[in-house]
């Protein structure tokens, strides 16, 4: 049997740009998609904790070191720049296969790695 489960997530970030005229997806400073252990291309889901709006989209990279948080397409009316938002990424795992917990990336305001910290699991597959 398998699951869904959280792989990794930059919390609280600060959304710096809503772009409607670009094709879509949330460009994400490379550093922070790296330290949460989501790729580009990898599909995400958005919360929007200051207006609590919810989309699906896809991650791709913007410039390491930018603090770049841009919500692209459909989308970019959903959020605001100074908006507060949890990228989640997400995978399918085996039930009772040994993994590793979720990565979680916390940020700073100006999307600054704060803190990364990873959940132990209890038992196999927990």
């Amino acid at each position: 049997m398998k699951k869904e489960v959280l792989r990794g997530k930059i919390h609280r970030a600060t959304v710096t740009q809503a772009e409607v005229d670009y094709e879509g997806s949330i460009g994400i400073d490379a550093g922070l998609l790296r330290a949460a252990g989501i790729e580009e291309y990898d599909r995400v889901e958005v919360y929007d904790v200051t207006r609590g709006s919810r989309f699906a989209t896809y991650a791709i990279e913007a410039p390491e070191g930018s603090g770049t948080i841009s919500v692209n397409g459909a989308a970019a009316r959903l959020v605001e720049p100074g908006d507060l938002v949890i990228v989640a990424a997400y995978g399918t795992v085996e039930v009772g296969e040994p993994r590793r917990g979720p990565a979680l990336v916390f940020v700073d305001r100006k999307n600054a790695i704060a803190d990364i910290k990873t959940r132990e699991l209890q038992g196999v597959g927990a």
